[in-house]
């Protein structure tokens, strides 16, 4: 048993609020465990240069922290002071949510996902990809009820956990506790049919080898597999059916 109570394979309690907010197009709370963080996703009617003239899409992220969402105050991002960390993480969202898209149906248009901490207790970046899913899938969804598209532009489901390895033993979903205690952390990426988009893993005193790999990635597709189902639930049974469809017309 962890300090929460919870088993080695066990997430921590997630819930997932769609349309919490009600200016963007898409948005979602995400709350895993203590960790907390708001996903909103916006419309632009335009793509960056090196878009242009090519018919497609794009999507985008930027991540940012609270000043409290930690025990200790953080200062504020502010212009020409630009957090390492903090544009590391908004990069790997882009990556991740990209990895799903159909820019092609998209049309020459972005979609802006911007994803703040409000509570910070370990798994931020896989809590904001997996709340950022959302959000895109709504905001996709407002595009289609506007005509601009036929179909969701989707190709699959995308979600994002942690693992690691804690005194031991291999654990999912760290907390803040946890993740400073581990010998070994990955955040795992992965789309809705198993497949893997992105996979950061240290080995943060020695280091693991392939056996351990591959158990660590089939832990975090069990974790990935139940956030899906998480998702399912808060888009409803109709958005779901949209982004079968969307997927099932072989996108990719």
């Amino acid at each position: 048993m962890r300090s929460d109570g919870r088993k080695p394979g066990e997430l921590r309690p997630v819930k997932i609020t769609r349309s919490y907010l009600k200016y963007p197009e898409g948005s979602a709370l995400i709350s895993m465990g203590d960790t907390v963080v708001l996903c909103t996703a916006t419309l632009e009617d335009s793509v960056p240069s090196f878009r242009k003239g090519h018919g497609e899409g794009w999507v985008t992220a930027e991540y940012a922290m609270l000043p409290r969402s930690t025990e200790t105050r953080s200062a504020r991002e502010s212009r020409g002071r630009i957090n390492a960390r903090n544009l590391e993480i908004q990069r790997l969202i882009g990556r991740s949510l990209r990895g799903v898209v159909d820019f092609a149906a998209m049309g020459e248009r972005t979609i802006w996902l911007d994803c703040d901490v409000i509570q910070a207790d370990g798994g931020t970046r896989v809590a904001a990809v997996t709340g950022s899913f959302v959000a895109l899938a709504e905001a996709f969804l407002f595009m289609r009820e506007q005509g601009l598209v036929e179909m969701l532009p989707l190709k699959d489901y995308l979600a994002a956990v942690s693992v690691g390895l804690v005194d031991g033993a291999l654990l999912l979903d760290l907390d803040y506790r946890e993740d400073v205690a581990a010998s070994v952390d990955l955040n795992v990426v992965m789309n809705g049919s198993g497949g893997m988009v992105e996979i950061q893993g240290t080995a943060e005193n020695g280091s693991f080898n392939r056996e351990q790999l591959g158990l660590f990635l089939d832990l975090a597709a069990a974790g990935v597999e139940a956030l899906v189902e998480k998702q399912r639930e808060a888009l409803g049974e109709d958005v779901v059916r949209l982004i079968e469809k969307a997927a099932s017309r072989g996108l990719d």
